[in-house]
């Protein structure tokens, strides 16, 4: 079994004040139980601020997570704050690691990182919560590879982080008291769990009737549609720039790619135009896909997300449940975009504890017919993992 404990505080510029309030409701004395983690969700501010460096010395287990651009635990929902969520239990083992630099889609760094956190266990995990990093030459199909690949097939549940601001610049992995551009840190769980998962996507999304053919692509950088620059071809559908010749709202125009093989398409959402033209994806984009642009609007991302929720009690009865929603979604919501967050607050939980982020980029496996699982690399996805 594992207890799932929830604080925040809003003292951004107080790192005395925010451990105060996070041990009052935390209680730790009597709470806590033989093991514990703490993950850490916050607006990028409280790591300048070194609130984040306050609370890791002053707990006694360790704490790893992201910044964001808003959260939600069950007391608490808005877009500067720092929420801590505590695993705790007598019987479930938790191991915390931290990767290499990572400067690259090079395997070695994710793996040392698996490496130092998995020593000393004889079995593989039961489960694995993973905070990424959000770098312009890496993708999240790269990760979600690598992990499998380094586990042995471990189930992963994560986030690559985001923040507030419209490059991302101050998106950071957060480990211990410290803070990362380039690493990726890991919460290894061992012991008897039955991890379930659930995912919710576009549906019935709003397309643009122009295709056009992937011609040049590396990666999760797709460069080239049609023969050209893809800022081009999207300027082509309409798409507008602000007066500095800035694609706007690049997070509300994902990708749909049919990689005319017979499966389904994916989404893959925009992160950034680079100089040349180029966009930074939130996923690999294979050259030859044939590709339409789609776009998300409130009511889709509110309908697929209280649909999730409804759903949530075929699982069964869960010890607490833990969440990351596209920041993409958030940006849908247009002039209400807390509109997720607070339903997803609102709904019925009875005793059950929640924890909600924003991310950039969703890692949550997914189910074949068989019921057997597969790590996977999503966008524009609410993701959630009941523990």
């Amino acid at each position: 079994m594992i207890t799932m404990l929830t604080a925040h505080t809003e003292q951004i510029d107080e790192p005395d004040l925010a451990v105060e309030e996070i041990l009052a409701q935390l209680r730790p004395a009597e709470t806590l139980l033989a093991h514990s983690v703490g993950i850490v969700s916050c607006f990028a501010d409280y790591v300048e601020t070194e609130v984040v460096s306050a609370l890791s010395d002053a707990l006694s287990f360790p704490i790893v997570g992201t910044t964001t651009i808003a959260n939600a635990v069950p007391d608490a929902v808005g877009n500067m704050l720092l929420t801590l969520t505590v695993l705790t239990s007598d019987e479930v083992q938790f191991s915390c690691g931290l990767s290499d630099a990572i400067t690259a889609e090079d395997i070695a760094p994710i793996q040392n990182g698996y490496a130092r956190a998995s020593e000393g266990y004889a079995d593989s995990p039961a489960l694995m919560l993973v905070f990424a990093p959000l770098l312009m030459n890496v993708g999240g199909d790269f990760y979600i590879e690598s992990l499998t690949k380094v586990s042995g097939g471990v189930p992963a549940f994560g986030t690559i982080v985001c923040d507030h601001h419209n490059d991302y610049h101050a998106a950071q992995v957060l480990h211990g008291g410290m803070a990362y551009y380039d690493r990726m840190a890991y919460v290894l769980l061992y012991g008897d769990i039955q991890p379930a998962f659930m995912i919710a996507n576009l549906s019935d999304e709003k397309v643009f009737p122009e295709k056009g053919i992937v011609t040049a692509a590396k990666g999760n950088q797709l460069q080239t549609v049609n023969g050209v620059p893809v800022l081009e071809y999207l300027r082509s559908l309409g798409m507008s720039s602000n007066e500095n010749g800035v694609l706007e709202g690049v997070n509300a125009f994902p990708f749909i790619v049919d990689y005319n093989d017979g499966t389904v398409p994916v989404v893959r959402v925009m992160f950034h135009i680079t100089e040349e033209g180029y966009a930074v994806c939130g996923g690999d984009i294979p050259v030859g896909a044939t590709l339409s642009v789609g776009s998300i609007d409130a009511g889709q991302v509110l309908s697929t997300t209280a649909t999730t929720l409804r759903g949530m009690e075929s699982a069964g009865k869960k010890d607490c449940v833990l969440m990351f929603s596209c920041i993409g979604r958030y940006f849908a919501l247009d002039y209400d975009p807390m509109a997720e967050s607070r339903a997803v607050s609102e709904h019925p939980w009875g005793d059950v504890p929640f924890s909600l982020s924003y991310s950039g980029g969703e890692l949550c496996p997914v189910y074949n017919a068989d019921g057997n699982v597969s790590n996977r690399n999503h966008n524009d996805t609410f993701i959630v993992c009941m523990l």
